[in-house]
């Protein structure tokens, strides 16, 4: 009987390996001509953002991306904040030469701080995370929040714009810069307006954004990244690109749990500074930190990290729909709500995919092993 179960267990364990080789291995899939992307994000230390940011970076070393550079937009925290948190995290990374960090903008195209209280107020609901909004605006260096590492000590931020250098890049590069859209479309909506001749010249874009249906988590209609600046949404999802969405409905459906975080927290032969960050950013309701009781129940979102892995592995999308996509910029219940068509949509809105189911583990062995890879990353010479 022991020998049937240790052959089955043995069986097993092969299965799950070709089926995640199948699916296509971060370890498996390094490229002559990789990807190019530019990652343009709310950054932040190491919530989705900034795990996003160290799993591209590993995908880089390995040679199986090219991150052209981080564009930093306010959302979930107020520029300053987001770039002083993503030169750390190049620096602690050791990418800094490699990955430059740019400034783009600090405030929404749509939404000031007036409208936002006043919607709140007549139409409640959702979660009532509102991001850069929840705190005062930085004015210098001394009212930042340093990461648990402490500030970035040689890296700078790059002298050019974000949005000069998304303008630059695509013009450098006709035809192959993928962006991803993970916080905010503020930079993207300024530099297509500013340079409509670069709009043919994007490859695509993918998004983490939008609630299309599902309610949203923000306001009951609304996902957070849209609905800080649903000006600048519309304008990106009305251009003329490739477009995929990776909406609430599926990042809902993809969340971790206490035995996905004790694979990336808590494996004692992939202990790295990015493991340690991990559980000391993630680990309240996991491990019982900061005032949170563990609860073996408990979950949490890791939403942008699948714009990543559907870059990587489109595969990993194991159910996506095409559809007309729109946001509503008016003031009211559904302001910053996204609606998907998928018949007769309103004049110039563009058909694209929206994913709405995930391989789930799959895409978990992608992530821990990214995640729990060596730091510094070495990047090929």
């Amino acid at each position: 009987m022991r020998r049937i179960l240790l052959a089955l267990i043995w069986a097993a364990s092969v299965a799950t390996t070709l089926n995640f080789a199948a699916c296509g291995s971060s370890r498996l899939d390094a490229r002559s001509d990789p990807p190019k992307v530019i990652i343009d994000s709310d950054y932040n230390t190491l919530g989705d953002d900034g795990q996003l940011g160290v799993m591209a970076a590993q995908l880089q070393a390995q040679g199986s991306l090219k991150v052209l550079g981080i564009t930093v937009v306010s959302g979930n925290q107020w520029l300053k904040q987001g770039v002083a948190d993503a030169l750390k995290s190049v620096e602690r990374l050791g990418v800094e030469q490699q990955i430059g960090v740019y400034a783009g903008a600090n405030y929404a195209l749509s939404h000031d701080f007036a409208t936002i209280q006043q919607e709140l107020k007549a139409f409640p609901g959702g979660d009532g995370y509102i991001g850069a909004w929840s705190k005062p605006e930085p004015k210098s260096a001394s009212d930042l929040v340093a990461p648990p590492d402490g500030f970035a000590t040689h890296t700078n931020m790059q002298s050019q714009s974000a949005i000069d250098f998304i303008v630059e890049s695509v013009k450098r590069y006709p035809g192959e810069v993928t962006i991803l859209a993970i916080g905010p479309l503020t930079n993207i909506a300024l530099a297509t307006r500013e340079h409509p001749e670069i709009v043919p010249l994007i490859k695509q874009i993918i998004y983490m954004g939008g609630a299309i249906d599902v309610p949203g988590n923000t306001t009951p209609t609304a996902e957070f990244n849209w609905w800080f600046d649903p000006e600048a949404a519309k304008t990106v999802l009305r251009l003329p690109i490739k477009q995929t969405v990776i909406p609430l409905d599926v990042t809902d459906t993809v969340k971790m749990d206490k035995a996905l975080y004790d694979r990336v927290a808590h494996d004692p032969a992939k202990q790295t500074i990015i493991t340690q960050l991990f559980k000391t950013l993630n680990g309240y309701g996991f491990d019982g930190k900061n005032g949170f009781e563990t609860n073996s129940n408990y979950t949490t979102n890791i939403w942008d990290t699948l714009t990543l892995a559907y870059l990587m592995h489109p595969s990993f999308a194991t159910e996506t729909v095409e559809e007309w996509v729109n946001v509503d910029t008016s003031f009211g219940a559904n302001d910053g709500k996204a609606r998907g068509y998928t018949s007769s949509p309103p004049p110039g809105l563009q058909k694209m995919t929206v994913v709405k189911r995930f391989d789930n583990p799959a895409f978990f062995d992608f992530y821990v092993d990214l995640l729990t890879r060596p730091v510094p990353v070495r990047l090929p010479d």
